[in-house]
């Protein structure tokens, strides 16, 4: 695990300082070893550097970047089949100076070409510079567990790295905000790739590889991987209880590749299905007992630490809970801005940063459990997508959505004082005038709506097309659930859940890894049938019967609780003061990208009690913290 930054620099300026000061700026994601080189090309200077956190291989041999003959390679994240691979490989002739899965990759690409990335069972976001072919490839892994921003000028210069703060040491970095993006993540909480909050600045999409050829400039992107391929194929003839077994076999496997290192390992346990499965299969036929860390709340409401205390002592592990005060996540609310260096809102980052320091002062390596609600169907926005688009027939929703635009809800005095009633009934009216169980998932999924984000921006914006917009890719045969779950898969997972996870948990130089996001594991359970996953009432119902041959029912079943902060606490107490300040006048003009007064009149209506959605206020907050750390003080 680590951080990866570097440019290509067609004016052959860059030098030696800047990288350093790139890769430096990611110091968290490998504070163990750095590696700075600069390369001089017939048509640019290359610059590859890393920071390494030591996983596998702790010995100097593991340095990065990392030279084989006409390949040099720069690498971040973990190919656990790595022996495997390179048993393969020695069969060919190769030799091998490292037990790193770093030699691996570059005498892989050797041997197979591009191809090697097919093989990987991993995490991985890879630079790769081909002398021979003079270009550069840049490899992201199939779920996009590991993050790679890109930056291209149009013109000469070529800048990536692990996170938006490398770029931004670079003196030819343009941060120029993108109001079209700075509308998504208001609408979502988060920015979805390809974009990211800067113009010509992208994420690279997972299942991709992004090719730059040095002597013409030009950039092709190469998708090797898709979720939707898995979606789209027949779904497999299977019984309940041959699909459960598979299941419990293939989440061993992948399970226990995630255990390979040769530094101490932890799980993160809430207490729900899909942590408790990666405790209870990899604890269960273990003696050593292993080590689990929760965070708990003294608002009962959010608290799922007995629930989670209960399970570790079941499966006898190791367990270590630390519950979470007001002023504790008002320390770490300062540094979110530090550690998502790109706008995010995610309401349980605060509880994520602090189980990752939590985990650290035991191990150096995590494991999550993200993924079990959109590849299992957990989330009960599914089911209400699909109730709200089949329950009445099309031409009556279209009837109740036009009768619906006639009416103002700030008029309809009764409802008008229920929680956020404006925006629901505004997505209600969306819903049933599209009648499309993906769009209905969309709009159930904005906190802020278009026409508010339109309003607290004080003007229109270009829809950028998201993988919301495309699922006419995805095959209708096997009803609307397995649509929503991949969809979602490409959407919320990807650009919502991994970056949450992967910037927490290197912030304290921990490494997170992703068990349920196995490819072999999404691959199977695409091909199923939608009713092993929500049968009648019952969500996840799949992954609920392989955790009930480990754990008891009655110690898991309960109500579901969020992961998530208890914000609209916290805002009326320790966090008042910001949220008074942030979203006030001066600091809300200051940005240049705000109306203000719908967004003071929204503040101040929360706080005086009335019944509006502390997500939004949530959502122009932490804009406001990231403005005031990145681009200009407020």
């Amino acid at each position: 695990m680590c951080g990866i930054a570097g440019f290509i620099d067609f004016r052959s300026e860059t030098d030696l300082d800047t990288l350093r000061r790139m890769t430096d700026a990611m110091h968290h994601r490998g504070p163990d070893d750095a590696g700075h080189e600069v390369y001089d090309n017939n048509h640019a200077k290359i610059g590859f550097g890393q920071r390494r956190l030591s996983i596998l291989d702790l010995s100097p041999l593991g340095h990065q970047p990392m030279h084989f003959e006409h390949l040099i390679v720069n690498f971040n994240g973990e190919i656990y089949n790595f022996k495997e691979i390179r048993k393969e490989l020695e069969e060919k002739g190769y030799a091998f100076n490292s037990w790193s899965d770093t030699e691996v990759i570059l005498k892989g690409y050797d041997c197979w070409g591009l191809n090697v990335v097919k093989k990987f069972i991993g995490m991985f976001a890879i630079a790769l510079y081909d002398k021979k072919l003079n270009k550069l490839f840049f490899i992201r892994d199939r779920a996009g567990v590991k993050p790679l921003y890109y930056f291209w000028n149009e013109a000469d210069t070529f800048l990536f790295g692990s996170e938006l703060k490398a770029l931004y040491e670079h003196p030819r970095f343009e941060k120029n905000i993108d109001v079209n993006s700075l509308a998504l993540f208001l609408q979502f909480s988060y920015i979805p790739g390809k974009y990211s909050i800067f113009k010509k600045t992208f994420k690279l999409l997972p299942g991709h590889i992004l090719s730059v050829d040095l002597a013409d400039r030009k950039q092709e992107l190469i998708k090797y991987w898709d979720v939707y391929d898995y979606y789209n194929k027949p779904k497999l003839s299977i019984s309940d209880t041959e699909a459960i077994e598979e299941t419990d076999r293939i989440l061993k496997n992948a399970y226990e590749y995630r255990m390979v290192s040769d530094v101490p390992v932890g799980i993160f346990l809430s207490g729900g299905y899909d942590s408790s499965s990666v405790a209870a299969l990899l604890q269960t036929g273990r003696t050593e007992k292993l080590k689990t860390f929760t965070i708990g709340f003294h608002e009962q409401e959010f608290n799922e630490a007995p629930d989670a205390k209960k399970i570790a002592e079941f499966l006898g592990t190791d367990h270590t809970e630390w519950y979470l005060t007001a002023k504790e996540a008002g320390d770490v609310l300062h540094h979110l801005p530090e550690i998502y260096d790109e706008p995010f809102a995610d309401n349980s980052t605060v509880p994520t940063v602090l189980v990752s320091k939590l985990a650290r002062q035991q191990v150096t390596v995590a494991l999550s459990a993200d993924g079990g609600d959109e590849i299992f169907g957990g989330y009960h926005k599914f089911n209400h997508a699909e109730r709200l688009t089949t329950k009445f027939p099309v031409p009556l929703q279209s009837m109740l959505s036009g009768a619906m635009s006639l009416v103002n809800p700030d008029y309809i005095p009764y409802f008008n004082s229920k929680y956020n009633f404006s925006t629901r009934y505004e997505k209600l009216k969306l819903i049933w005038k599209k009648h499309d169980p993906v769009q209905t998932v969309k709009y159930i999924s904005q906190y802020i709506t278009e026409s508010d984000t339109a309003l607290f921006l004080g003007h229109d914006f270009e829809r950028y097309p998201t993988f919301f917009d495309d699922s006419e890719k995805l095959k209708k045969h096997d009803g609307i659930t397995n649509r929503l779950l991949a969809v979602d898969y490409k959407t919320f997972l990807v650009d919502n859940n991994l970056v949450k996870v992967d910037r927490a948990t290197m912030s304290v130089s921990l490494e997170g890894r992703e068990p349920m996001l196995d490819h072999r594991v999404i691959e199977f359970l695409a091909q199923l049938p939608s009713d092993l996953k929500i049968r009648g009432n019952t969500n996840k119902w799949l992954l609920k019967q392989v955790v009930h041959k480990y754990i008891p029912k009655d110690i898991m079943e309960r109500p579901k609780r969020p992961f998530i902060a208890p914000l609209m606490v916290w805002f009326k107490e320790e966090l008042r003061e910001q949220l008074e300040y942030y979203l006030g006048e001066a600091a809300l003009s200051k940005t240049g990208v705000f109306a203000p007064a719908p967004i003071i009149k929204l503040r101040d209506e929360y706080l005086a009690g009335k019944k509006v959605n502390y997500q939004k206020l949530w959502q122009i907050l932490m804009f406001q913290l990231w403005y005031n750390r990145w681009v200009a003080k407020l």
